[in-house]
């Protein structure tokens, strides 16, 4: 009797995964290398024109690391819009404004200097600059982010504290779980979406935002194998266990030979195995492998 339920169950299970259909499109080039990596892995890929869409644990609320800051970004915008801050508006740095990591404000200039809200904002966006970003929360507040993301359905994407300003945080839990900031695949390529279709704050204000993730200076994940020349609007973040990367990956259009914006893309990892800082960490090639492979399956062929 024993073996004939033993043989009924595994009947079962090969009929279960016979009926199973294989993974196709988008989840059979992605799903495989997110899988061979050594942490955890979240993607979410969308094409702007068609919505074809892919997500791996694209509900995960994951760290995100520098990532955060596109959404600082565009609260900043927001509040310029309202009039709450302006953009102009000259910022004095002060000695103990200054933290470590990446950026230039605490390496190259003395506390005196001055420079406008929008010019921390591009520094904090094409250079990560951790002293620019808190400059920025000084003045549109830590908690409006969130709250400004929640109100447009991104309930998961917050900035908990300024950076390397633990004590700040608006969050004692979420900032033990998620560090900087949290958010998830999709809410992010959700973001991107707006922005590019010119859905929040104004479409001018939209358009400049575009023009700052353009400039990003950090090349080693999203961008690497893509072909030469690509160009793509992201923003990207990186810890000891995470590497993220988020932006808009454009292609050059068959019919009229011009460069367009064409699919939204995410990629979060966490719990990564390989902590090295090194360009050829396991994480950061995982990044640069899914959009490649998200980049061959929509260029025209």
């Amino acid at each position: 009797m024993h073996s004939v339920v033993v043989v009924s169950v595994a009947f079962l299970a090969l009929s279960a995964r016979a009926d199973t259909p294989p993974a196709t499109g988008l989840e059979a080039l992605i799903a495989p290398i997110a899988k061979e990596h050594h942490g955890k892995v979240a993607v979410g890929v969308k094409h702007l024109v068609t919505g074809e869409s892919y997500y791996l644990n694209g509900d995960d609320v994951m760290p995100t690391a520098s990532l955060i800051k596109l959404p600082v970004m565009v609260e900043a915008y927001w509040q310029a819009e309202e009039g709450k801050v302006k953009l102009d508006e000259q910022i004095v740095l002060k000695a103990d404004d200054k933290v470590p990591g990446s950026g230039v404000l605490t390496d190259n200039f003395s506390p005196g200097s001055s420079l406008a809200l929008r010019d921390a904002v591009r520094l904090m966006m094409t250079m990560s600059d951790n002293t620019a970003t808190n400059l920025v929360l000084d003045k549109i507040s830590i908690p409006a982010t969130g709250v400004r993301m929640e109100a447009i359905g991104l309930k998961e994407t917050k900035i908990h504290s300024k950076v390397f300003r633990g004590t700040t945080t608006i969050d004692k839990k979420r900032s033990g779980l998620y560090g900087l900031g949290s958010t998830t695949t999709k809410e992010m390529v959700q973001l991107l979406e707006k922005i590019h279709k010119g859905e929040v704050v104004t479409p001018k204000a939209c358009e400049e935002m575009m023009a700052i993730l353009g400039k990003n200076q950090d090349n080693e994940k999203l961008v690497r194998l893509l072909p030469p020349g690509t160009k793509v609007a992201h923003k990207t973040g990186s810890l000891n266990a995470a590497k993220t990367d988020a932006g808009i990956v454009y292609l050059r259009d068959p019919a009229d030979k011009k460069v367009k914006p064409a699919f939204a893309i995410c990629v979060l990892t966490n719990e990564n195995q390989d902590q090295r800082w090194v360009v050829d960490n396991a994480a950061q090639l995982t990044i640069a492998r899914i959009a490649r492979a998200a980049y061959d399956h929509f260029a025209p062929k």
